[in-house]
């Protein structure tokens, strides 16, 4: 566990490198987009807390100097790797809301694909927004991990009091606690996903979910 002593001189240590860089003039010397994805692929195997700013210039290729001029210091690049997450790696559920015709078929996609995605073995296990926060002392990384995924509750709450009054769902469905439980269902598939869950038992837990949803 990196201690908060270690990584606030690691970060001091850093800029006051930036600085004497900065002074010489020195050019940037790698690819941005490629150092930013090795950063993601950091914070999504070992968290936020657990990850430090020497073990990122290891994993990115680059010094602390280049880091800290390109990125900011660790929380901001960390800002900056969720939402590249986000639209990536992390955006099937935002395509199946705005792609699928109800909000039945758009939870019962993204479950089907949190399944596959969670557990490919291309990248980490699990999803980056809620592995990070395991851990985590930082308030603002709690705070930014936090209203994302309530962001992604909501949503899904408007989405289905829209089918209420469209009549798609029944009058007194319950859109919040509907909309709760599947931000519950994503998450703990993201943890069991970690745990070493196969796709095909997310996707049938994917299945068992989709039963308590009442038929319109």
């Amino acid at each position: 566990m990196v201690s908060a002593r270690e990584t606030d001189q690691e970060t001091a240590e850093a800029k006051e490198q930036v600085r004497t860089s900065r002074s010489r003039g020195r050019p940037r010397s790698f690819d941005r987009a490629t150092a930013l994805e090795k950063a993601l692929m950091a914070f999504w195997e070992h968290g936020y807390e657990a990850t430090s700013v020497s073990d990122l210039t290891r994993i990115m290729g680059i010094g602390a100097p280049s880091l800290y001029a390109a990125f900011g210091d660790k929380r901001t690049l960390f800002e900056e790797v969720v939402g590249v997450y986000a639209g990536t790696h992390g955006a099937f559920g935002d395509r199946a809301l705005a792609e699928e015709s109800t909000a039945r078929a758009a939870v019962e996609r993204t479950l089907r694909e949190a399944a596959a995605a969670y557990t490919d073995p291309a990248h980490p296990y699990g999803c980056l927004v809620v592995h990070a926060a395991t851990n985590c002392t930082s308030p603002e990384v709690e705070a930014l991990l936090r209203e994302r995924r309530n962001a992604s509750i909501s949503g899904l709450e408007s989405r289905i009091e829209a089918d209420v009054v469209a009549g798609r769902l029944p009058a007194g469905t319950d859109a919040a606690a509907l909309a709760r439980h599947t931000g519950a269902m994503i998450q703990g598939m993201s943890q069991q996903a970690r745990d070493g869950a196969s796709r095909a038992e997310l996707t049938a837990l994917a299945e068992i979910a989709m039963t308590i949803w009442p038929q319109g």
